[in-house]
């Protein structure tokens, strides 16, 4: 399915842009399974739906996970749960058993095992494989995407829901979910901004040659839509 191309101004505004979105996409659905990412524009995200759709939105039917989380304690200063909770859950009106967050202080083999039975009891289903209405992603300047970098390619393919993946300069653990879990999403979109990713997210949508050595050039998903929000600075038209 060809990519749905999204350019807005600058990093705020991407996030304007993805809350609309958002924002219909939740329109006449009864329950809806999202799986968040950390970074700078979920920030601003995040933020912006505390400010702005606090009560525009239902939260109740909405499901929370995450599509990777670093294995630290949920109030440490690198934890996405932490996060997201400081910035959007501790403003809105959400039962607390629509939050699904990874345990990042259990051993992270254990909790990947764990997430993904939680993961499973908690979505639906197809082909035996759990599918989220809305995955939402960030890509790094190396192009890996979901705590899947290049150096571990391998977890695009597994078959397993959820995963160990490392990083390649700190050795930081993290679970994550795996390449066939974001390719059977019902929508995924990436939020990328800054000129830091400008060569990676044209040779991405571009199609160059070297595109197959990043991970985030291999979220293709096999039924559902495909998003890219990007800043000016991230596209080269």
């Amino acid at each position: 399915m060809p990519v749905q191309l999204h350019l807005s101004p600058d990093p705020s505004a991407v996030a304007e842009d993805f809350s609309r979105f958002f924002f219909e996409a939740l329109k006449d659905k009864d329950h809806f399974t999202v799986a968040l990412s950390g970074g700078s524009t979920p920030k601003l995200l995040f933020k912006l739906w505390a400010e702005q759709y606090g009560t525009a939105i239902d939260w109740s039917k909405i499901r929370f996970f995450w599509g990777d989380e670093r294995c630290v304690p949920p109030n440490h200063e690198e934890s996405n749960y932490g996060m997201t909770k400081s910035l959007l859950f501790n403003h809105i009106d959400i039962p607390e058993e629509n939050i699904h967050r990874v345990i990042g202080e259990a051993d992270p083999e254990a909790e990947a095992t764990r997430y993904a039975d939680e993961i499973s009891d908690n979505t639906d289903s197809e082909d035996g494989y759990p599918v989220f209405d809305l995955i939402i992603l960030g890509m790094g300047g190396d192009g890996h995407t979901a705590s899947i970098f290049p150096h571990e390619m391998e977890l695009l393919e597994v078959e397993r829901f959820c995963a160990v993946a490392t990083h390649p300069e700190s050795g930081q653990k993290r679970v994550i979910l795996t390449g066939p879990v974001i390719n059977r999403a019902r929508s995924v979109a990436f939020l990328v901004t800054g000129a830091s990713k400008v060569e990676k997210v044209s040779s991405i949508l571009g199609g160059a040659a070297d595109a197959k050595l990043y991970p985030a050039a291999h979220i293709q998903p096999t039924s559902g839509d495909l998003h890219w929000f990007l800043d000016e600075a991230a596209f080269q038209g």
